[in-house]
């Protein structure tokens, strides 16, 4: 860090022009200045500096030298503020990835509550329906409404359960049936990071039963499922909270409503921190306090 210290001097000399107020700048005495900037002219065996009584001017490998460093000198700095932006609770950069629907209707209000609390903590977010590799593409924390993670590489924070209900169009045939064995799997709709099919475990409350899904239509994204299942084309499974708009607009009912699937949860993913860095976990508390009443507005 001397080194780092000796050319960010020698940098700030080349702009200024004048020791006297680069020693100001820095807090350093004029005295330490000359020595810092000699003692950098010594180990380089170069002149970066012509000295007179009134300025000082940079020779021409000075001028070079300043040029080629700035640049590196500029990361350098950088990288440092964003390590130590990193340990403060109230400032510096998260980058956060979020299920698509999650991230257009609920977090939007509890980033701009969140901002408004430390307007110095910046965000970045990603919103992708497929799981991501929260280390490998360096995200600080992942959202996701998922079953019950089996991750053993990521550290997670269970904030609520997430009920799912069958639900189709209320003109369609799916409306009159009694029971959802009836159901083939033409008719299920299915939810895949994949695209691909999918199993769905249904109980009353004393028994089960299992229901292939997707052999006609399967998709990644909720909303398509839903406004497919509003279309008529099948039934679908999906959050409550995530539909509740198109409840109470009539487009979709509620069917077999005896029967329910295991609830999923929503949960915040980290990298294996050994600790959670301060902003992370403001943010995490905050998020945990006002997902809720979010999800409720909604539902």
């Amino acid at each position: 860090m001397n080194d780092y210290k000796a050319l960010k001097t020698f940098l700030l000399a080349a702009e200024k022009r004048n020791f006297a107020q680069v020693a100001r700048e820095l807090d350093m005495t004029p005295a330490a200045v000359t020595r810092a900037i000699a003692a950098l002219e010594a180990d380089l065996g170069l002149q970066l500096f012509v000295r007179t009584t009134r300025q000082v001017s940079l020779t021409t490998d000075g001028a070079v030298f300043a040029a080629q460093i700035q640049p590196a000198i500029a990361m350098l700095e950088d990288a440092r503020k964003e390590v130590m932006n990193a340990h403060k609770a109230d400032e510096g950069r998260l980058r956060i990835s979020a299920p698509t629907w999650f991230g257009k209707a609920v977090l939007p209000p509890i980033l701009s509550g969140f901002r408004e609390r430390y307007p110095r903590i910046s965000f970045e977010i990603s919103l992708s329906d497929g799981l991501v590799n929260i280390v490998d593409d360096d995200y600080d924390l992942a959202i996701r409404i998922s079953s019950q993670p089996s991750d053993k590489f990521t550290i997670w924070r269970k904030i609520r359960v997430v009920p799912r209900i069958l639900v189709a169009a209320p003109g369609s045939r799916y409306v009159t049936m009694q029971h959802p064995g009836e159901l083939t799997p033409d008719d299920c709709l299915a939810y895949s990071g994949e695209s691909r099919r999918e199993t769905w475990v249904l109980s009353d409350g004393g028994s089960s039963m299992t229901i292939s899904a997707g052999r006609s239509f399967s998709a990644n994204n909720g909303e398509v499922l839903a406004d497919m299942a509003a279309d008529g084309t099948g039934v679908a499974m999906l959050p409550g909270f995530h539909i509740a708009e198109h409840l109470r607009s009539g487009r979709l009912v509620h069917v077999f409503q005896g029967w329910a699937p295991p609830d999923l949860w929503l949960t915040l993913y980290y990298p294996p921190y050994q600790a959670l860095p301060p902003r992370i976990a403001t943010f995490s508390k905050f998020f945990e306090e006002q997902v809720g009443s979010q999800m409720t507005l909604l539902g």
